[in-house]
């Protein structure tokens, strides 16, 4: 079965439907961060670890920063690009407000070419019922998290035959085994992604909080605040297995810094209430992270994802290391039934707006 469209691609009915309200972008393009060259038997020089990446440039330029959009595991740039129902996606909401936009396709993702003689080995698939569990249709599911019967904002019926549902499925590729490969690789093509434009507001989601919080690790004087959607967690065993420095596969510079080899410690912590998983954090005395103390930080949590019962826990790890760090249930803000896809859901510019809302408080709007 192919993916249909939700509505009319013909050029003549996407102009019309834009005419009330055109997109006036005083640059768009692309370019390529963070690849190597690497010896090989057959390519001879061969390029790993690059990342594309897309900006939009508004003609009404209002805001000082820009944004770079780092997408979550299996997904690509295009998350962030328009949702699967066919309205426009965090980019367009963001570029229409003033903003900046860098959109990237983190390597091995998306457009960033995938060749496993050069970039590595990729995992295996998982089971497609797995993204109706939790992505699209988890209410559904008798068996699922607690929080699962409060989903309703997916755009369509969530099962294998929804048109969204199929939008959704195509975008989806595979991830490196070597998660911390991956990371680096990440960090090395986000770093340099910084180093050419300046300043800016890290907004990622999911598998790219890991990814963020490298970034911001090797360029604190060029991350002015991180946003991170529902991020990888919780600490030292997410869902892509077992994190050794609590918050990524890869290193973090920990001060105390951690001997080669040495394992981060950690503690059990219970429940904070109900529907709150008893989760680990950090053994005191806990090793700090300068460098993420560095910038103000968000952990937006939405109502009714798998994480809304383990974002707790990051936020207390930031935390103990020292960063300044607010944790957002979108719940709190009257923003109801939102699963982990929150920015492909139906109210996916209501999402969008608190995020605004707290880059304004921030003096960063």
């Amino acid at each position: 079965m192919s993916a249909p469209s939700p509505k009319s691609l013909r050029p003549a009915d996407l102009h019309a439907a834009g005419t009330d309200t055109p997109l006036t972008l005083a640059a768009q393009g692309f370019f390529w961060t963070g690849g190597e060259l690497v010896d090989h038997p057959i390519a001879g020089k061969a390029m790993r670890g690059q990342q594309y990446v897309e900006y939009w440039i508004p003609q009404a330029l209002r805001q000082p920063l820009p944004i770079v959009m780092i997408h979550g595991g299996g997904g690509q740039g295009t998350d962030f690009l328009g949702t699967p129902d066919g309205r426009e996606g965090w980019v367009h909401y963001f570029v229409r407000a003033g903003w900046a936009v860098y959109v990237v396709d983190r390597p091995h993702h998306g457009r960033s070419p995938f060749h496993p003689e050069f970039q590595g080995p990729m995992a295996g698939p998982g089971p497609t019922s797995a993204l109706e569990r939790l992505f699209s249709r988890p209410e559904t599911f008798a068996d699922n998290y607690p929080q699962a019967h409060l989903h309703t904002q997916w755009p369509g019926t969530g099962q294998i035959d929804d048109p969204a549902f199929l939008a959704f499925l195509a975008g989806t590729g595979p991830t490196l085994i070597d998660n911390a490969a991956g990371q680096v690789d990440a960090q090395r093509a986000g770093a340099q992604l910084l180093d050419l434009i300046g300043p800016a507001i890290l907004l990622t989601h999911s598998a790219g909080g890991p990814p963020g919080w490298l970034i911001a690790d090797a360029r604190p004087d060029l991350v002015r605040a991180i946003v991170a959607a529902e991020p990888l967690g919780p600490p030292f065993a997410a869902i892509s297995g077992a994190l050794p420095f609590g918050i990524t596969h890869a290193p973090l510079s920990f001060d105390p810094p951690l001997a080669a080899g040495e394992v981060l410690a950690s503690m059990d912590m219970p429940s904070p209430g109900e529907g709150l998983v008893a989760y680990k954090a950090q053994a005191e005395p806990a090793r700090r992270l300068p460098a993420l103390s560095q910038m103000p930080i968000l952990v937006l949590t939405a109502e009714a994802s798998w994480m809304a019962a383990d974002n707790h826990a990051i936020v207390h790890f930031l935390r103990q290391a020292g960063a300044s760090v607010d944790h957002m249930r979108l719940e709190e803000r009257g923003i109801h039934g939102n699963g982990h896809a929150m920015q492909l859901e139906k109210n996916s510019d209501d999402v969008a707006g608190v995020i605004a809302g707290w880059l304004a408080n921030q003096g960063l709007y």
